[in-house]
């Protein structure tokens, strides 16, 4: 049985829910199609919930700021709580490297409506007085980005979506894409067989299997990264707080207190560990509880209750594929989020939809589009990807 849809968006994700949600409230007709049982359960369950602006990429920091704004005002707007906290954001500087390359970016973060500055010593620690004195140079403090819920938020979206008229089918694994003469006309899955104009590409970690459907050969890499909990102590934290040293067995980490009182913590392993493998593993814990309480040492006694390891879809520089295909008519790329779909994808939602139901994107979209195109060189990395 073949029905028709304007929109087929492949994964009910981080991407996928925000877009359908912004899709069927401009009157598209869509479908969500996702091989797990409920919405959220491929990489999306993993987030910690952090959702800053602060990102080297002008496209980033505008998809950044867009998610800032709809998640900060959901409450107000929608009458649901989404636990969100508008921490701020830190990264800190140990070294005169870390210490060049943030306030190297302070210029373009400026330019593009980023509210942020370099804190020397005295001034961070004003801030984050629990961080460790001995070498600290500064860093830089962004208080409007945040974190929130990320159960709630996709539960939230994706109940606005279905509200709207969206449809979504769980438990179906889609099998082909059928574009005769390059123009996409139907989506097959193991359950049935859908007419469409459109495909969205929102699959994640498996959002190169989506593309070889088509004969395409999308650069992402799935990697994986793990992440933490500790049990629940008294407020002494706001800000999430960033660390980009390099470190024997790992690039980066960060961590931020929930409004629970829990401290949720992740690090990035270096060298990557490609693949889809999302089991915890005995070295996590203790590399990163040492760079932590390193760099605070006020973390050395709490307990930690649970951890966890997700997929982190990877393109060659750090940064989203988002456009339309070269090839295939029809086709639309929102994969590679590196990480950071959750809080990417508020803002790139409306962007998916305004491109569906748009002619002549603005300026700004069209800046974003140029900068995040699936055909770009891949000639330079995203500094704080």
């Amino acid at each position: 049985m073949s029905r028709g849809y304007d929109v087929v968006i492949i994964g009910a994700g981080s991407v996928g829910i925000p877009a359908a949600w912004a899709m069927a409230r401009a009157g598209v007709k869509v479908l969500v199609l996702d091989r797990f049982s409920s919405f959220g359960q491929g990489s999306s369950k993993s987030a910690i919930g952090g959702i800053r602006a602060t990102h080297s990429d002008p496209a980033k920091i505008r998809l950044g700021l867009r998610s800032i704004e709809i998640v900060s005002t959901w409450e107000e707007a929608h009458g649901q709580d989404i636990e969100w906290v508008e921490g701020g954001y830190s990264f800190v500087a140990y070294r005169k490297e870390e210490e060049h390359t943030l306030k190297a970016l302070l210029a373009t973060q400026h330019r593009y409506g980023l509210n942020i500055d370099w804190y020397d010593k005295g001034e961070l620690l004003e801030i984050i007085p629990p961080l460790n004195p001995d070498g600290l140079i500064g860093g830089t403090f962004s208080p409007q980005d945040g974190h929130c819920s990320p159960l709630l938020l996709s539960y939230v979206m994706y109940d606005g979506a279905v509200r709207a008229g969206a449809k979504f089918h769980f438990r179906e694994e889609v099998v082909g894409i059928d574009a005769p003469e390059g123009r996409i006309r139907t989506v097959r899955t193991d359950k049935g067989t859908y007419e469409t104009r459109i495909v969205l590409n929102a699959a994640g970690g498996w959002a190169s299997e989506v593309g070889r459907l088509l004969g395409l050969d999308h650069p992402i890499v799935p990697e994986s990264h793990e992440a933490g909990i500790t049990e629940p102590v008294a407020p002494f934290l706001s800000p999430m707080v960033v660390d980009i040293r390099p470190a024997p067995g790992s690039a980066n980490y960060y961590f931020f207190q929930h409004r629970t009182g829990q401290v949720v913590f992740c690090i990035t392993p270096d060298p990557p560990i490609p693949g889809f493998d999302r089991r915890e593993t005995s070295g996590f814990l203790p590399m990163v509880s040492r760079r932590m309480v390193d760099l605070m040492p006020k973390l050395l006694n709490l307990r930690v209750r649970r951890t966890w390891r997700g997929l982190y879809p990877m393109s060659p520089d750090g940064s989203p594929l988002v456009g339309w295909s070269e090839e295939i008519d029809g086709y639309m790329m929102a994969i590679g989020m590196c990480g950071q779909g959750f809080m990417l994808g508020p803002g790139l939602g409306e962007l998916l939809s305004r491109m569906v139901t748009e002619d002549t994107p603005s300026p700004e979209d069209r800046e974003i589009l140029e900068i995040l195109s699936p055909d770009r060189r891949f000639s330079t990395e995203e500094a704080l990807k």
